[in-house]
């Protein structure tokens, strides 16, 4: 079964992924050679260990409350809120509280 959302139906994404018990979920909107679109959930404690990548990514808070490290800095993004992940800097993600996010990456 694909987790790819099915094209031409219309879906809210906050609604589109579960919450799993000390888990990160993720399930793709879109896979295409020029980028993704990933849906995620973070359950309180979890988080992504920090990494870089070769393209940009724009992180969009669908749910909660979340910390992202960029370059160094942190920054506390809120429901609503978007930042954008810049290519080959090292950030990481961290949750205090549950959060979803949609991440739409560019590749270039």
């Amino acid at each position: 079964m694909s987790n790819i959302i099915e094209t031409s139906k219309t879906f809210v994404p906050v609604e589109s992924i579960e919450y799993a018990d000390g888990s990160v979920v993720s399930k793709t909107i879109l896979k295409k050679p020029t980028g993704n679109i990933t849906l995620f959930a973070f359950d309180k404690g979890e988080g992504l260990a920090e990494h870089s990548s070769p393209y940009e990514a724009l992180v969009q808070l669908l749910d909660g409350n979340a910390e992202i490290t960029i370059g160094g800095t942190l920054h506390h993004i809120q429901t609503g809120q978007s930042i954008i992940l810049p290519a080959n800097i090292p950030h990481a993600l961290k949750a205090n509280e549950k959060f979803k996010m949609m991440l739409t990456m560019i590749k270039s």
